[in-house]
C-alpha cells in the first residue's frame, strides 16, 4: 500500500469527527481511542500538506477546506450507503429478480405450481416471464438473455447446460360427456374413427403419437391441428375431437368440460431446464430451479 496517500481509513476517521463533532465522539463511533483518533487525524491532514481543523481550546473547529471535502465525502458516501443497501438488499427475497423463458404451454401448465412453491418457501420475488416457441427459445438463451428456459427439447442451445426435469407419459384429453371417457386406460385402438385433434405436424411428439397409431393399423378422422397444447385442449373442451397432450397441459385444463385419461401405450414426455454459462446468476434463480424440480416430482408421481 502506498504510505504517502490518504486511505479510506483516513476518510473514516475524518466523517466520524464530523459527524460527532469532536474527538471523543468520533472514538465512540468508531469504537477506538481518543489517541487513535488524533493520530490518524493528523496523519491524514500530514498527507494532504494541509490543515483541516483550528485547534481552539483543546476543541477542533473545521476549516473552509474541512467543510468542502465534508461535503464530498457526505456525497461519495451516501453513494456507498446505496451500494451497500443493494449488497444487502440482494440477498433478500424481495430484492431478487428472475428473467424465466418458456415454452407457452409451459407457462400455463408447470410454472405456476413451481412459482408458487418458490413463493412459500422464500416469500415473494419478482419474475418476469416471456414465451417463445422452440427455435426462438434456443437462440435467446443461448444469447445469454435470460436467467432460466424451460423447453421440451433435450439438446443444450451453446452457452448453456441442460438439466432434464422427471420424465411422464402424454395423455389422452376427452370432452367430459365422450363415451370414451368412461374406459380408464385407452388402448390405441379406442381412437379409431374418432375425430382427433392433433399437434402441427413438425411437432415431434406429434410425430411419434402419429407413428404409434401407423404400427396399430388405427385410422383417425384428422381434421383439425395446431401448435399450441393449450389451444388443443381448449378445442376438446369445446367438444371438437379427442387429443393425445403432454400431461402438464391436460392437468391444467382438466375439469368440467375435459377429462384426462392415460394410455395404454407410452409417448414419454419430458421437459428440460436450461441454464446460462455466461450470466451473472443469483441465489433465487437456484431457488426457482428447485421449486421446479419439486413441482415437476410432484406431477410425475401424481400420473
Amino acid at each position: 500500500m502506498n504510505e504517502s496517500r490518504i486511505t479510506h481509513r483516513h476518510i473514516e476517521v475524518f466523517r466520524a469527527v464530523m459527524t460527532a463533532g469532536s474527538v471523543t465522539g468520533a472514538a465512540a463511533l468508531l469504537y477506538t481511542s481518543q489517541p487513535t483518533v488524533s493520530r490518524e487525524l493528523a496523519r491524514m491532514e500530514q498527507l494532504l500538506g494541509y490543515a483541516l481543523f483550528e485547534r481552539v481550546q483543546g476543541r477542533l473547529r473545521a476549516n473552509a477546506r474541512a467543510l468542502l471535502l465534508w461535503d464530498e465525502v457526505r456525497r461519495s458516501w451516501h453513494g456507498l450507503e446505496r451500494v451497500i443497501d443493494r449488497a444487502q438488499e440482494l440477498g433478500r427475497p424481495q430484492g431478487a429478480h428472475i428473467s424465466a423463458l418458456c415454452l407457452p404451454a409451459l407457462s400455463h401448465a408447470l410454472l405456476p405450481g413451481a412459482l408458487a412453491r418458490l413463493y412459500a418457501e422464500h416469500g415473494p420475488v419478482a419474475v418476469s416471464v416471456t414465451t417463445q416457441e422452440g427455435p426462438l427459445l434456443q437462440e435467446w438463451m443461448a444469447a445469454q438473455r435470460f436467467d432460466l428456459g424451460l423447453t421440451e427439447q433435450a439438446d443444450a442451445p451453446p452457452g448453456t447446460r441442460s438439466l432434464p426435469l422427471p420424465a411422464m407419459d402424454e395423455v389422452a384429453v376427452l370432452p367430459a360427456n365422450h363415451p370414451l371417457a368412461a374406459r380408464p386406460v385407452l388402448r390405441a385402438e379406442d381412437f379409431a374413427g374418432q375425430p382427433f385433434i392433433s399437434l402441427a405436424r413438425d411437432d415431434p411428439y406429434r410425430q411419434q403419437i402419429d407413428a404409434v397409431f401407423a404400427a396399430a393399423g388405427v385410422q383417425r378422422s384428422l381434421q383439425l391441428e395446431t401448435h399450441s397444447a393449450v389451444a388443443v385442449c381448449a378445442m376438446v373442451q369445446h367438444g371438437l375431437g379427442v387429443a393425445i397432450v403432454n400431461p402438464l397441459t391436460a392437468r391444467a385444463c382438466a375439469g368440467l368440460q375435459l377429462v384426462v385419461r392415460p394410455l395404454a401405450f407410452s409417448v414419454p414426455f419430458q421437459v428440460h431446464l436450461l441454464l446460462p454459462l455466461h450470466r451473472p446468476t443469483d441465489m433465487a434463480v437456484q431457488w426457482l430451479v428447485d421449486a421446479l424440480q419439486q413441482q415437476s416430482r410432484f406431477l410425475a408421481q401424481a400420473a
